[in-house]
């Protein structure tokens, strides 16, 4: 097995166990439960997973029901426009039909991905969401970080909090931690010999130093700077919902030493998901 076999595989497990995490959370929930309000404009718990499940089912090339997008608030782009369809296209289910949807579709993903497992990240799939063209690293790599942070966006809403280890955690973690250098150099683009460290707590910690160069990146450093320019402290779930843009980072519990303007701007930037 080549390295790229191996890091795909390792997407189809983590999603594997993703989903079955997520689908035993779903079948936890009463109606009222289901009707909680996510930190997802528009979106209670039943909107998120038929969100998941008409992703899961157009992947597997289920039927899928015309919709009628409406003019919405919180819809403000074409992506936008299509990952409303499963929620309105289901909204007179039963959420228990939801949740057996997303089920089946997994599992008839799963089956096809077996029989003809991908062996080359740059290679495109027959399916994508909404037919975005993505290549089989970007469609399997998302599909992880999409289903365990709804669970994540799920388990706020109802108050019960878990999931935070696992492979689809790992995964996630490791997408949004990825990401922090870039966000600090070509977002905040703050002037060159910057220096910003991040501490993220937890089951998954997270301890990134990176420093701005003379060309506006923010490039790992060897060792932590005696005096940072700033340092961010927070736990794992506000990494992941500031990360997931889920909430404003004045809502969420982080500590900010050094230039506090500087703190609150990279804190802004962090959201790298829709």
């Amino acid at each position: 097995m080549t390295s790229d076999q191996a890091r795909l595989r390792s997407y189809i497990d983590a999603w594997t166990t993703s989903v079955a995490d997520v689908v035993t959370v779903l079948r936890s929930l009463d109606e009222q439960d289901c009707s909680r309000q996510t930190d997802l404009p528009g979106w209670d718990v039943r909107a998120v997973a038929g969100h998941l499940a008409h992703l899961e089912s157009e992947l597997a090339g289920f039927d899928q029901a015309p919709v009628e997008v409406p003019q919405l608030a919180h819809v403000r782009s074409p992506m936008g426009s299509y990952t409303e369809r499963g929620p309105l296209a289901r909204a007179s289910w039963a959420s228990t039909d939801i949740i057996d949807e997303l089920e089946k579709a997994a599992a008839a993903r799963l089956v096809e991905l077996e029989a003809d497992p991908p062996t080359d990240g740059s290679g495109r799939p027959r399916r994508t969401p909404g037919d975005i063209g993505w290549n089989w690293e970007t469609l399997l790599s998302n599909r992880v970080l999409d289903v365990w942070m709804h669970e994540q966006d799920i388990r706020r809403a109802v108050g019960r909090p878990g999931g935070m280890t696992g492979p689809g955690a790992a995964h996630t973690v490791n997408v949004f931690a990825r990401s922090f250098g870039y966000c600090v150099g070509k977002r905040v683009a703050p002037p060159a010999g910057t220096t910003v460290v991040l501490d993220v707590s937890g089951v998954s910690p997270v301890h990134l130093a990176v420093e701005v160069t003379p060309a506006g990146r923010a490039v790992p450093m060897p060792s932590d700077p005696a005096e940072p320019t700033v340092r961010l402290a927070m736990d794992l779930e506000a990494f992941i919902v500031l990360s997931g843009g889920r909430r404003p980072w004045a809502e969420v519990d982080v500590r900010i030493d050094g230039d506090s303007a500087l703190g609150g701007r990279v804190l802004e930037a962090m959201a790298v998901t829709p």
